[in-house]
C-alpha cells in the first residue's frame, strides 16, 4: 500500500529542521498527548477492574455467596437439617450455620468500638481460606471453647490487644432485671490476629466457636442464618431456586445481588463515565494531529507542488501524510500501552514511593475499603483502548491528507 518513495518522504517531513520546528513541536505534543491518553485510560480501566474484582472476592470471601434465613425474622431452630439438605444441592461448595450480632468492643484499656461478633464452628473457620490463610498472629487450633475469640488486626490496633489478651462484648440485648435492661457483657481471650486486606472486615469482626456465640447471644440450639457458597457466583439466582425446592420448610433467602447491587452497580457506572472522560483526551491529541497535518500541508504546498510536477500521483501525496499522522498515532499509542501496562504492574510500588516522597497516605483503608491499590489488567480492554486510539489517530490524518492531495500545483508554484 505504502512504497519506499512515500515512506522516505514522510519521513523527511517528520524530521525536526530549524525551518518547520514549530510544526515539529506540535506534532511531539500530539504524539505525548496520545500516548498520556492511552496509558491513562488502561492505569484506570485497570484500577476499577481491579477495585471491584477484590471488593467482590473479599466481600464474597467473607460473607458467602447467599443467606437463608428463618421466614418469620427468627432463628433457625433446624439448622444442621437444613445446612446438609444444602449441601446435597448441585452446585453448592459450603454452608455453614452462622449466629451472629451487633455488639460493643474494649478493650483492656478505656477504648472501645462497635464490631459484629460472629460464631462459627471451629472446622468451618478453618475451612475458610480467607481468614486461615491471612492469620497474622497467634493460631485456629486454639479457636475452640467458650473462651476463645479471633479479631482482625485493625480491630486489635484500634484497641490496643495482642494475642493472649481480652476483649470485652457488649450485647445490646440485656437482661432484665428489677433495676432495668442491664447490657450483657462478657470477656473473651483472643487467640488468633487475621487480616483479610479490607478494612470493614478487619476492624469490624469478631469470630467465636457456634457453641459459645450461642451462649452469648442467648439463641439456644438455634442459628441465625446459614452461609452458602456456590460453585459459581453469577449463577447464584439459578442455584436459590434449587434450594428452596429442596427445601421442605419456608425460607428467606438474601444472595449477594440483592444485598450488594446497589454498590457494584455504582462502581461499573464510574467506570464507565470515566472511560468517556479519558477517551476525550485521545480525542483532544487526534485534533492536534489534524491541526499538525494541516499546518504541515501549508509549510509544505511548494515541495507538494514539486512532487506533482515531478510525476508524484494525487495519490502518493495523500499517502504520505497519511504516513506522517500514522507515524505519530502509532509511536503515541505504543508509547502508551507500554507506560500504561508498566504502571499497573508496579502501582503499588509507585504509590508506596509518592507516600516516602510527600509524606502523605494516598490510599487510605478508612476509605476506600482495601489496604493496597488493586490493579488488574483485562487484556481484552487494552486491545479496545489501543484500537480505539489507533482508530482515531487515523481519521485525524484523513481530512488533511485528502487536501494535500488537492493541492493545485500550478496554482501553488504561481503563489510562491
Amino acid at each position: 500500500m505504502f512504497g519506499t518513495f512515500e515512506r522516505t518522504v514522510a519521513m523527511r517531513y517528520l524530521m525536526s529542521r530549524k525551518s518547520d520546528r514549530f510544526t515539529s513541536i506540535i506534532g511531539t505534543f500530539s504524539l505525548v498527548g496520545i500516548m498520556l491518553g492511552v496509558a491513562t485510560l488502561i492505569i484506570v480501566l485497570s484500577v476499577m477492574g481491579g477495585f471491584r474484582q477484590e471488593l467482590l472476592g473479599r466481600i464474597l470471601g467473607l460473607n458467602g455467596h447467599m443467606g437463608i434465613y428463618a421466614a418469620d425474622r427468627g432463628n433457625l431452630r433446624d439448622f444442621d437439617a437444613i445446612t446438609n439438605t444444602i449441601r446435597g444441592v448441585p452446585g453448592v461448595v459450603a454452608a455453614t450455620p452462622i449466629v451472629e450480632g451487633q455488639v460493643l468492643l474494649s478493650g483492656e484499656g478505656n477504648s472501645a468500638t462497635g464490631g459484629l461478633a460472629r460464631g462459627i464452628r471451629p472446622e468451618d473457620l478453618r475451612a475458610k481460606a480467607i481468614i486461615a490463610n491471612n492469620i497474622r498472629a497467634g493460631s485456629l487450633d486454639q479457636f475452640q471453647g467458650e473462651d476463645a475469640v479471633a479479631i482482625g488486626t485493625r480491630l486489635a490496633y484500634r484497641l490496643g490487644l495482642n494475642v493472649g489478651d481480652k476483649i470485652t462484648l457488649i450485647s445490646p440485648q440485656g437482661r432484665a432485671t428489677v433495676i432495668g435492661t442491664i447490657p450483657r457483657l462478657r470477656a473473651y481471650t483472643v487467640v488468633a490476629l487475621f487480616e483479610v486486606g479490607m478494612n470493614e472486615y478487619d476492624s469490624t469482626y469478631v469470630f467465636m466457636p457456634l457453641p459459645a456465640a450461642q451462649i452469648y447471644f442467648q439463641t439456644g440450639n438455634a442459628a441465625t442464618q446459614v452461609e452458602v457458597f456456590v460453585q459459581d457466583p453469577t449463577r447464584v439466582r439459578a442455584v436459590n431456586r434449587e434450594i428452596r425446592a429442596a427445601l421442605t420448610q419456608p425460607v428467606r433467602i438474601i444472595d449477594w445481588q440483592d444485598s450488594n447491587s446497589s454498590f457494584f452497580a455504582a462502581v461499573q457506572v464510574e467506570r464507565n463515565v470515566m472511560f468517556l472522560i479519558l477517551t476525550l483526551i485521545i480525542i483532544v491529541a487526534a485534533f492536534n494531529i489534524i491541526s499538525t497535518l494541516i499546518m504541515l500541508v501549508k509549510d509544505k504546498g511548494k515541495d507538494i507542488a514539486v512532487l506533482r510536477t515531478m510525476g508524484a500521483t494525487s495519490g502518493s501525496i495523500m499517502r504520505i501524510f497519511l504516513m506522517c499522522g500514522a507515524w505519530i498515532g502509532v509511536l503515541g499509542t505504543f508509547a502508551g500501552f507500554v507506560l500504561g501496562v508498566l504502571f499497573c504492574e508496579n502501582i503499588e510500588s509507585i504509590r508506596q514511593f509518592v507516600q516516602w516522597i510527600i509524606g502523605q497516605e494516598l490510599f487510605s483503608a478508612e476509605i476506600y475499603f482495601l489496604t493496597q491499590l488493586p490493579a488488574v489488567l483485562n487484556w481484552n480492554e487494552v486491545g479496545q483502548v489501543v484500537g480505539l486510539a489507533l482508530s482515531l489517530a487515523l481519521l485525524a490524518t484523513i481530512y488533511p491528507s485528502w487536501r494535500a492531495a488537492k493541492t493545485d500545483p500550478v496554482e501553488m508554484l504561481r503563489n510562491e
